[in-house]
């Protein structure tokens, strides 16, 4: 088993994390890892294990507490690793496999989990599993129906890459079909069919024409979307098609509602028969909460809007106002290019510090 060193500087740690494979499902060893340094070199924590989930916290009787949560589990390798290091300082870069989404945060964690004794507020760790595949797969999950006492905070703090701020909240997810019918028949004779393709026209108009909403809460700016991202039909080259399905993805500002989006998208699309096939609610930053408010301050007082879904969605709906924070440019997550800056890194553990400190 590979040993890590939690005292260690978290780029080195950051390092040691990504040379652990652990794409989703396949996560017994890093846990295992991760597990066994944290019992070896925080004994002021108590440790459990729940699946291939890691879960740590102090016991001070402090009054208020923060979870710290990241993943363990990465997409699948595509040659980028070993982890590969080049430059020096704080303009160092690690290239590889997770490290921005999220081994760089979770280094961050570990190292602040050894290093923090006497933290102002108590902590919960949680390093879980199964975040990049199904959501029903996902440790959260599984730890909120088995261990909910653990998912109980005053702020979660999420490590998913942010480039080193605070972005409040998330965005929800909608994803919809419509489907339109029609008659077959023969090209020759197309005259005698209805082409369900063409019944699209009217759905794609709408779309082209819909002017998106650009909502300010808390302070933070979040711009909504609505777009076609499937189109699907026909039977042959000489057939005019019966059935063709459009699908379309919603991104919605965490002031609505799901089933708020849901209706808003009956309205845009009346008339037509919509079928909503994936769900995924939004986020409040919730950034006027005492430990937030801290938390900004300390982070150099701004914050921005997450655009895009992360698990804070989770923790919101728990009623735990919660933050991305973390090291590396998202825009880089799940691609071959992963890459990081020392520098970053660093500054994330350092704001962390002082604020829990």
């Amino acid at each position: 088993m590979p040993s890590l060193d939690l005292h260690a500087d978290p780029v080195d740690l950051t390092a040691a994390l990504v040379d652990i494979f652990s794409v989703s499902e396949e996560e017994k060893v890093i846990a295992d890892t991760v597990q066994a340094a944290l019992e070896a070199q925080a004994p002021h924590l108590e440790v459990i294990r729940n699946g291939d989930a890691v879960l740590a916290r102090t016991n001070l009787g402090r009054p208020s507490r923060v979870m710290l949560a990241g993943h363990l589990d990465t997409v699948p390798v595509n040659e980028n690793l070993p982890v590969r290091r080049e430059g020096t300082g704080d303009d160092e870069i690690l290239h590889g496999l997770g490290t921005v989404d999220m081994k760089s945060g979770d280094a961050v964690f570990l190292h602040l989990a050894a290093a923090l004794r006497e933290p102002r507020h108590d902590i919960t760790f949680v390093f879980y599993d199964c975040e990049e595949i199904e959501a029903t797969k996902n440790g959260l999950g599984r730890i909120e129906r088995e261990l909910p006492e653990w998912l109980q905070a005053d702020l979660a703090i999420l490590g998913e890459p942010s480039n080193g701020g605070i972005e409040g909240g998330c965005q929800g997810t909608m994803r919809i079909e419509i489907r339109v019918e029609g008659v077959r028949a023969h090209t020759a004779r197309g005259w005698m069919g209805v082409n369900a393709i063409h019944g699209l026209a009217e759905p794609l108009r709408r779309l082209a024409e819909y002017a998106p909403r650009v909502v300010d809460i808390d302070g933070l700016t979040y711009r909504e979307g609505l777009q076609a991202t499937k189109i699907g039909g026909g039977v042959a080259g000489n057939v005019v098609p019966d059935e063709a399905v459009l699908t379309i993805n919603h991104r919605f500002a965490p002031d609505r509602s799901a089933e708020q989006a849901e209706a808003h998208l009956r309205e845009v699309f009346a008339g037509y028969d919509v079928k909503v096939v994936d769900l995924s609610p939004g986020a409040l930053p919730g950034l006027s909460a005492p430990a937030a408010a801290e938390l900004v301050a300390a982070a150099g007082g701004k914050a921005v809007a997450k655009l895009g879904w992360t698990d804070v969605a989770r923790f919101a709906a728990l009623g735990i106002p919660a933050v991305n924070f973390g090291p590396g440019d998202p825009t880089l997550a799940h691609t071959r290019q992963e890459n990081v800056r020392a520098g970053e890194i660093r500054q994330v553990a350092a704001v962390l510090r002082e604020f829990l400190s």
